[in-house]
């Protein structure tokens, strides 16, 4: 019998070499960097409206076709450029703004790097027509890859220079096709535009697109920034804004100048418009701008979006402007102390402003189809017009799908519909003003606490966030309080219950967290004894001293796993949370059945005031209830202040912070009581 031999073993797999590292090709290397600058057609502008700046012009003219993918063209009247320096002007680190290494930390021009026409010679066909002063023509010429394309050739010119900028990204297809949306890229070129022309008053500006005979953005020279405002943005919103001016001069802790105008409590807009210029560079600023919306949040009555233009100036030598591939951001010295200061007094402009508001009046002409008693009626919001757009027609929207309030208006309160009550205690010497302005900025510091156990609580709040309920909570509008516990909140179309103990717990837990690290420090000569100190709290707090569960319950509190970091600062963070969360007052809340708790018994006798009792059997005294006004009067403050705290401090907060965890939408926290849709089914059934 014959025997098969067998298979031979597999041989091992030869390991592969590692990659072998190439130096790219120059080419290359310029895309890539060209994709980085010139991001969209938007940058581009930028870029050439700083170039036109630093040129010393007066006048800038753009011109923009398809969103500025098939055209841009930027003319100024600056000083021109030499012709000897054409041959390298689209050369990469090419500039005439600084030579050493030491010139960019006093650096004042806006452009420095020398990257941004380079750039767009990478990714589009750029032509440069320019004239110096004293020329009898000027020259024109078109770059390739950073190189000039052929000799400059004499042409006619005006005074300054023109650069066009044609088939933006021919070369980078997927970059073309995100950027179809023409008509989004020109609003942001419009946008770019308003923002210059409110800035650098002294300058003429106008945006258009290619062809158009009327400019969408068109202003001219001006001593009045409030004139560029209104001539911009439009007349209610330079009617509804306020002068604000910042400074300091300390060496120790910062030197910085601001001046600018903010939206008052008459202002009314869908989203913020902040326009922010450092040492005249239009720069975006996340922080300072979260800064001002949350003093917003939490002074003005509407919570609304509000319009902000800063100017800050500070020594060129305080900024670091080489840190984002745009120049879109800059780092400045002392930057929280700077913040801090605006913070502060825009907080005080906004509690001063606030006493009174202004509304303008238009009289509504009568039609011969719809006459009408001629009445002033408050001018409508202002909204941002564009000339040139014209949409489509809005659908009409179900009646079942109506959202009939809006998440920005505190029209249509639940307080709207209850009997005014007279003027209390708390009204009287608290007026609203007065209690916002114990409000302090609530804002997340910019770095958390360097502890990997704070960073995976953090990371944990984040990767398990509802993202349903976390819309609800940003878009809702808070209607009124439904009993002590829960109130009553609206999204879309949809009623909800939402328990404030809960929302609120949560929100100080997770600020906790976020601002670890952050808390003044208060040094203790010897180790405080916590469990004893947070057993004794307890007991301050016990209704009920003499019941030993209490006692139990209490020991488990203040046990904390102190060998644990994570489990640790958890629970500290959750019991802090918990100190801070918004619980009913002790004092019974007086509405309803909670009165009888201010309600006393008092001994009337016969000879009181003449009363006859006879028909009392006899008996010569007679109990009467008589009401505890002065415990009712701080209870009705409590609960008062506790109510508006809730509407006005909370719900802009948890808007602004809270990530709510999944259990939220199964733990009764919130509960949807009615949807308007269900409602006209059962409607119709009827």
């Amino acid at each position: 019998m014959e025997i098969e031999e067998s298979e031979a073993p597999p041989s091992p797999r030869q390991p592969k070499e590692p990659p072998k590292i190439r130096r790219l090709d120059v080419s290359v290397v310029n895309r890539i960097a060209a994709g980085e600058v010139i991001q969209r057609p938007v940058s581009a502008v930028k870029e050439l409206i700083e170039n036109s700046l630093d040129a010393r012009s007066t006048a800038i003219n753009v011109a923009v076709k398809d969103g500025g993918l098939k055209l841009i063209q930027v003319s100024d009247d600056g000083h021109g450029i030499r012709y000897e320096d054409l041959p390298i002007l689209c050369e990469r680190h090419t500039t005439s703004k600084l030579s050493t290494f030491e010139d960019l930390q006093t650096v004042k021009s806006m452009g420095f790097r020398g990257e941004a026409l380079a750039s767009m010679t990478y990714v589009a066909h750029v032509t440069v027509t320019t004239i110096t002063e004293g020329q009898l023509h000027g020259y024109r010429v078109s770059y390739r890859d950073g190189v000039m394309e052929h000799e400059p050739k004499a042409c006619a010119a005006v005074k300054g220079t023109q650069i066009m900028v044609e088939n933006l990204f021919y070369n980078m297809v997927a970059r073309r096709k995100t950027l179809q949306n023409s008509a989004d890229d020109y609003s942001k070129i419009v946008d770019l535009l308003s923002r210059f022309a409110i800035h650098h008053i002294g300058l003429s500006f106008s945006c258009r697109k290619h062809g158009a005979a009327r400019a969408d953005v068109h202003t001219i020279a001006t001593s009045s920034r409030l004139d560029a405002i209104k001539s911009v943005y439009g007349v209610s919103v330079a009617h509804n804004l306020l002068k604000v001016e910042a400074r300091d001069d300390d060496p120790s802790s910062s030197i910085f100048e601001m001046n600018g105008f903010i939206s008052n409590a008459s202002y009314s807009a869908k989203k913020t418009t902040m326009v922010l210029f450092i040492n005249d560079r239009l720069v975006e600023c996340t922080a300072l701008k979260r800064a001002m919306e949350v003093v917003y949040a939490a002074t003005l009555p509407k919570a609304s979006k509000p319009f902000i233009y800063m100017a800050i100036t500070l020594p060129p030598e305080h900024v670091d402007v080489n840190i984002h591939p745009t120049k879109r951001e800059v780092s400045l010295l002392s930057q929280e102390v700077i913040i801090g200061n605006i913070q502060s007094v825009v907080e005080s402009k906004l509690r001063n402003s606030n006493e009174a508001r202004t509304f303008q009046e238009q009289t509504i002409e009568p039609s011969a189809s719809c006459p009408i008693i001629a009445s002033p009626t408050v001018a409508k919001k202002d909204r941002h017009y564009n000339p040139s757009s014209s949409g489509p027609k809005s659908q009409k929207v179900p009646v079942q799908k109506m959202v009939r309030t809006d998440s920005l208006d505190p029209a249509g309160r639940l307080h709207a519909y209850l009997q005014a009550k007279p003027l209390t205690n708390l009204e009287n010497t608290n007026s609203l003003t007065a209690v916002r302005s114990s409000i302090r900025q609530r804002r997340n510091p910019k770095e958390t606490a360097d502890l990997t156990s704070i960073q995976e609580l953090l990371n944990e709040i984040d990767s398990k966030c509802h993202s349903g309920l976390l819309d609800i909570i940003r878009h809702c509008t808070y209607v009124g309080m439904a009993d002590d516990v829960y109130a009553l909140v609206q999204h879309n179309t949809n009623l909800y219950l939402a328990n404030v103990v809960n929302l609120s717990k949560e929100l100080m837990y997770q600020q906790v967290l976020r601002r670890f690290a952050h808390f003044n420090g208060i040094k203790l000569s010897d180790p405080a004894p916590l469990p004893e100190l947070i057993t004794l709290a307890l007991k301050e707090e016990d209704l009920d001293p003499e019941c030993s569960e209490n006692d139990d319950l209490g020991k488990k509190i203040a046990e904390v796993d102190w060998e644990d970091e994570k489990n640790c600062l958890q629970g500290i963070s959750a019991a802090l949370g918990n100190f801070y969360a918004v619980h009913p007052p002790l004092l019974p809340n007086p509405s309803g059945d909670g009165l009888q708790f201010y309600k006393r018994s008092k001994h009337l006798s016969a000879s009181d005031d003449g009363i006859d009792f006879s028909d009392n059997g006899g008996n010569d005294n007679k109990m009467e209830d008589e009401i505890d006004h002065e415990l009712l009067s701080e209870a009705q403050m409590a609960w008062s202040q506790r109510e508006w705290s809730i509407q006005h401090v909370l719900f802009p907060s948890l808007r602004l912070f809270l990530k709510p965890p999944p259990s939220m939408a199964t733990n009764g926290t919130f509960v949807q009581v009615a949807s308007l849709e269900k409602l006209y089914k059962i409607f119709e059934r009827c």
